[in-house]
């Protein structure tokens, strides 16, 4: 086994196919299918399942592309610290949509402009979605609903956010679940803790939400509520940076549900020169939060 076997498994991995691997790569079609037949007979396993055209990885071969992300990783992240201690080359970051658009702009700014040789690039998703993103290497790093207690990820708190009802206006005072009983609400997908977190509201009052609305954006949420249509869960920051915040009603919740942390967590033991400055920045700055 060798990094170029490993490189071409990748490629291969991630297109689907042996052609559009070679193209992006820039080897004949040939010599990728040559590679990773060596590295199956080297492994003893079948790393694909072949399809005609296709290519679409056995369940050893997910294991396996999993470890192959992790080397060349670790790989491109030597040759950078040997070529100088200036963090430089691409940094995948992921954050909740509402971590993004209110807490983080001025700090990735200020990240940039300090090490210009970073290639941040920045997606957004639900923590469930963002948390897959870095146990499988796709994301260097991710600002998630934590604390996150799984044993391959470590991290630290950086911001607790305020969780509040937003109601149409007009509606009655909510103090407990039981209050909106059976009432429509809007909600991102099932992997999103906030979501979880709404759900466990209602279920610990021994009440059901009505229709769950699955949303993309809190933007969606806000007027869909302010048109008299449902309820909706979302951090108060997010709420008063939004055009419309006073449309709505809020209300907000319990002591136990009120405040959630975000946290930045990354895979145990691969902090890298990019994530160890974006981490000394945080500090910096007076984000972190002692964690309890």
């Amino acid at each position: 086994m060798d990094l170029v076997q490993l490189e071409i498994f990748k490629a291969v991995a991630e297109q689907g196919s042996i052609s559009a691997a070679a193209q992006l790569i820039h080897r004949v079609p040939s010599n990728l299918t040559t590679r990773i037949k060596q590295l199956e007979q080297d492994l003893g396993v079948e790393l694909f399942i072949r399809e005609k055209s296709r290519m679409r990885l056995s369940p050893a071969g997910w294991n396996f592309l999993d470890y192959a992300r992790r080397i060349l990783d670790l790989v491109a992240e030597a040759r950078l610290t040997v070529a100088g201690e200036e963090p430089q080359g691409p940094f995948a970051l992921g954050s909740l949509e509402s971590t993004a658009a209110v807490r983080i702009p001025a700090l990735l700014a200020a990240y940039n402009q300090q090490y210009a040789k970073v290639e941040l690039d920045l997606s957004t998703g639900p923590s469930g979605t963002m948390i897959d993103g870095v146990l499988s290497g796709r994301l260097v790093a991710a600002f998630v609903d934590g604390p996150v207690r799984h044993p391959a990820l470590e991290g630290l708190p950086v911001f607790e956010e305020e969780m509040v009802l937003i109601a149409p206006l007009g509606h009655a005072p909510i103090t407990r679940a039981r209050e909106v009983n059976g009432e429509s609400i809007y909600a991102f997908r099932a992997n999103c803790s906030y979501r979880h977190h709404f759900e466990s509201w209602f279920t610990q009052d021994a009440a059901v939400p009505g229709k769950i609305h699955e949303m993309e954006s809190y933007h969606g949420m806000l007027a869909c509520v302010s048109a008299g249509a449902g309820l909706a869960l979302m951090p108060r920051s997010m709420l008063e940076s939004m055009p419309g915040c006073a449309t709505v009603s809020v209300w907000p919740l319990s002591p136990r549900f009120r405040f959630l942390r975000t946290w930045l967590v990354w895979r145990r033991g691969t902090v890298s020169q990019s994530l160890s400055s974006f981490v000394k920045l945080l500090e910096a700055r007076g984000v972190v939060l002692a964690e309890g």
